[in-house]
């Protein structure tokens, strides 16, 4: 079992482990994962020594939670931390109307009430089997999912009625840590205008590929007691030579700028992926990356490239080629 470095969540006393586990695969629905092989994808990770899971309703419309806690619940529970997400409800569809590539007869309904933060709460528990939920994270609000005139009664919603919950549930030491998840840096900044956040897990815009947060972002987290758990480092495959960027086909720009940095890699002698994974931890706001990956032999590849040693040279050969934001920090 190897030791992961351990990093604070924000000013909480939770600790997690610098690679964590994404459970969106496990869902099943954006790739072929199997029950069995989710499960046992959540078990090699721990074999491992990964000591963080997220997951959340959405994955999988309930599945995703549900094989997390198959998979954990005879673990004892203070050896690890637990995430998932609030801002859908799943409710009960028709068989007849079933999509054939949906896991779980389940329809996602966007709530960021009060009421609707704790129902949510509660299923997931339910779903999940535990006891325990350590880190809550609002999920998918901003106008990247919700358009730009749908998002501002959305995030009111948050802010004065929504927002009370975690707040309460946290004041209760019912939940430990709270936060927003979203592939989108403006909602965060928002937020942070307004709550006492503890982390913000921010899929694909804090990578290898893309650092935009450094000029806006990163800088505030710091001071606002804030740590990022860094979601899909990998940009949701196309880092790891897949033609998905940020769920969606990579564009001609995306494709040369990734086959830039591979080039300045294949150089060093360093696979890609190893450097993907490898850069977010540098910066002193990330807490945990959580690639997500879709069997277990891609677990242990992933875990052998975090550990793959990388020169000091190459990234000041990415530095140098422009292809890294000049106050990006670099592991070394």
């Amino acid at each position: 079992m190897a030791q992961f470095e351990t990093r604070r969540i924000g000013r909480t006393p939770l600790e997690v482990t610098t690679l964590g586990l994404g459970c969106a695969t496990l869902g099943g629905t954006r790739v072929a994962v199997s029950r069995e092989e989710a499960e046992a994808i959540v078990r090699a990770a721990w074999a491992a020594g990964v000591r963080y899971i997220d997951t959340a309703p959405f994955y999988g419309f309930g599945r995703s939670e549900r094989c997390v806690g198959d998979a954990m619940r005879d673990v004892p529970r203070d050896d690890w931390v637990l995430s998932t997400k609030v801002g859908r409800l799943l409710r009960p569809r028709p068989a007849s109307t079933q999509p054939d590539n949906r896991p779980m007869p389940f329809d996602p309904v966007y709530d960021y009430s009060y009421d609707g933060i704790m129902r949510s709460f509660e299923d997931s528990l339910q779903r999940l089997g535990l006891t325990r939920i350590d880190i809550l994270f609002v999920h998918d609000i901003g106008a990247r999912t919700h358009g730009r005139e749908a998002h501002p009664g959305l995030m009111r919603t948050l802010r004065e009625s929504g927002y009370r919950a975690l707040d309460r549930l946290r004041s209760a030491g019912i939940v430990k840590a709270i936060g927003i998840g979203v592939n989108e840096c403006e909602v965060l900044l928002e937020a942070l205008e307004w709550g006492a956040w503890d982390a913000f897990l921010l899929a694909g815009r804090y990578t290898l590929l893309e650092q935009a947060p450094l000029d806006d972002l990163l800088p505030k987290c710091g001071p606002a007691g804030v740590s990022i758990v860094v979601g899909g480092p990998l940009n949701s495959g196309v880092l790891a030579g897949r033609d998905s960027w940020n769920y969606k086909a990579a564009p001609p720009d995306v494709v040369a700028r990734v086959q830039a940095l591979r080039t300045v890699c294949d150089s060093h002698n360093v696979p890609l992926v190893a450097a993907a994974l490898q850069f977010p931890l540098a910066h002193p706001a990330v807490a945990a990356i959580i690639p997500g990956p879709r069997n277990v032999a891609e677990f242990a590849a992933n875990l052998e490239l975090l550990r793959h040693p990388i020169p000091a040279a190459l990234w000041a050969d990415l530095r140098q080629a422009g292809l890294l934001h000049p106050e990006a920090p670099v592991p070394g």
